[in-house]
């Protein structure tokens, strides 16, 4: 399995970082995505990355983080060109759900983003937040560079699915989907095509059932795998083929 979104610069995480990684292995994770979030959270990423062979990382700013993390394209570009295991731009994208940054901030920044991942030939990691529409227009502007596209912690309606599948997105299921209260969105992902799902802990946050309520850790990722193959009635062994070869397609192979 592969973990293609936590946090492993956050508490509690970082402070039990080697038990967490032999939980991870022991449930049979073989990669690990670390996000960056901030500007002072890659800092932590370089060191992480250089921790495990399994771990590797990425570039951006969360878009809470926007107004107090100004960048440029070209510092997402120098950034990720700074070692091989960063492997793609993000999290971006918008959330205006809480508007914690200005929306005109969080949308200059995706932008940024967008054109860094697309001069880089790596995915973007796309957060989105009552905002949907602007974030599929934002996308398909720039459709004809042909972006490759990770929706993180989907959880947008199946209209909004529709939408991005026509920009060739990927979809990653996060325990949201073990949650009794997600029928709509369980449905979603029983629809969408098994070449195009991953799956995420975005730990710590979000633990899936039965662990809902306690800090999410990498190796929780076992119960979303579960429900994801429950959902599209396969095997787990079979989900955890696809969503495996999913995210080395799309993050390791840049002839893609």
């Amino acid at each position: 399995m592969i973990d293609s979104h936590c946090h492993l610069d956050q508490a509690p995480l970082e402070d039990n970082l080697k038990e967490i990684l032999i939980r991870s292995k022991s449930v049979g994770i073989e990669k690990l995505l670390t996000i960056s979030t901030t500007l002072n959270s890659f800092k932590k990423i370089l060191n992480l990355i250089e921790y495990d062979p399994i771990i590797y990382g990425t570039f951006g700013i969360h878009p809470h983080e926007t107004e107090n993390n100004i960048i440029s394209k070209d510092l997402i570009v120098e950034n990720i060109k700074k070692n091989p295991k960063l492997i793609g731009v993000g999290e971006s994208g918008l959330d205006f759900y809480y508007n914690h940054s200005k929306k005109n901030i969080q949308i200059e920044s995706f932008k940024k983003h967008i054109e860094a991942a697309i001069e880089l030939n790596v995915p973007i990691i796309v957060h989105s937040r009552n905002a949907e529409e602007e974030t599929f227009k934002i996308l398909n502007y720039y459709k004809k560079h042909k972006p490759k596209i990770l929706m993180h912690c989907f959880t947008g309606s199946f209209s909004f699915y529709k939408e991005m599948e026509k920009l060739n997105s990927f979809f990653s299921a996060s325990g949201i989907i073990t949650f009794n209260n997600s029928k709509n969105l369980q449905s979603t992902f029983s629809q969408i095509p098994l070449d195009k799902l991953l799956i995420e802990t975005d730990s710590p946050f979000l633990a899936p059932m039965p662990m809902r309520g306690k800090k999410n850790e990498p190796s929780y990722i076992k119960y979303t795998a579960k429900k994801l193959a429950e959902l599209k009635n396969i095997e787990f062994s079979k989900i955890v083929k696809f969503t495996t070869k999913n995210f080395e397609n799309l993050f390791l192979n840049n002839e893609n």
